[in-house]
């Protein structure tokens, strides 16, 4: 007996998309979805191939497992627990690019969270991590596409002055920057860019949903932009020149 059908209509639900949006996600006619979902159909090899890689499962927990219920508990609540047991280092899940969209909504969503890609780093102690892809050249020389792991900060008094975090708020989404505090106002904070063609920019604090402190960052061989004397003697200026004027504005 295949479970195919039951499943696909349970993870629709999990992930509360309308029959036309899944069939939209699996490249099929709408009509489709409810013949699965109804069992008057199979989906095909590659409708299985596309729901399996969408939902990270196997094609045997897709077919051969109900998924709606293992031993009193939906089948991903165990299939998470299962993966944090089996983690002996720091798991991080990645947010990539093309994810920061939906990390914006989905941030606080156990079930968002659970279809992003892991990894670990061995190097890491025991903590809260999440790694970021970010794009751009506002960070330069950090370049466009590397990825940032950062580990959660849970209270803004912990977050220290001129250190780079990844920043989650709700009118700028998900940025990587330099975080300079309002001494006069705790209902503010700067963000300010490594590269000086960049304007600071202030943020209220009530915006701010997540910020996490730069740990590492994980790039490309051969992308780092390689300067001359001048130039990068002129950015440090620039820079020095910007944080100088708003420790004067703060202070």
């Amino acid at each position: 007996m295949s479970y195919a059908g039951k499943n696909l209509r349970y993870l629709r639900k999990l992930r509360g998309w309308t029959q036309e949006e899944c069939a939209n996600k699996l490249k099929v006619k709408r009509s489709l979805i409810g013949a699965y979902e109804e069992e008057r159909a199979e989906p095909k090899l590659e409708v299985q191939k596309i729901l399996c890689d969408i939902f990270k499962i196997s094609f045997e927990d897709l077919l051969l497992k109900d998924m709606t219920n293992v031993k009193g508990t939906s089948y991903l609540d165990q299939r998470r627990k299962l993966k944090m047991a089996s983690s002996g280092s720091a798991e991080i899940q990645l947010v990539p690019v093309k994810a920061a969209a939906g990390y914006l909504a989905g941030y606080a969503d156990p079930d968002f969270l659970d279809e992003l890609n892991t990894f670990t780093l061995p190097m890491l102690a025991p903590g809260h991590y999440r790694a970021f892809e970010i794009i751009g050249d506002s960070m330069l020389p950090t370049p466009s596409g590397s990825v940032i792991v950062g580990e959660k900060v849970e209270d803004m008094e912990d977050v220290k002055n001129s250190n780079t975090y990844v920043v989650l708020s709700k009118n700028e989404g998900v940025v990587y920057k330099r975080i300079m505090k309002n001494n006069r106002s705790k209902n503010k904070i700067t963000l300010v860019s490594d590269n000086p063609q960049y304007e600071p920019y202030h943020v209220n604090a009530d915006e701010v949903l997540e910020v996490w402190k730069a740990i590492y960052i994980l790039q490309k061989a051969n992308t780092v932009q390689r300067w001359d004397v001048n130039s990068l003697a002129g950015m440090v200026n620039n820079l020095q020149e910007q944080v100088s004027s708003l420790k004067k504005k703060f202070n």
